[in-house]
């Protein structure tokens, strides 16, 4: 029998503008709307490559206020 790894695949969903902070769940979770089919993929770990994803990058909102 192969023992081989299995590889689990790793979200961006920590660099990504929509993964926010819920005080009332007190835990992060995506904000960007997902219909039932999607929420079951993003639960169950089978999102690739999410087609919401957007980098978030504080400083560059910073260097449109200077």
């Amino acid at each position: 029998m192969d023992t081989k790894a299995v590889k689990k695949t790793v979200s961006n969903c920590e660099t990504c503008v929509f993964y926010d902070y819920d005080d009332y769940f007190e835990t992060y979770s995506c904000r960007q709307n997902l219909d039932e089919d999607e929420n079951l993929r993003f639960l169950a770990g089978a999102f690739r490559n999410c087609p919401y994803y957007k980098f978030y990058d504080e400083y560059k909102s910073v260097q449109k206020q200077n």
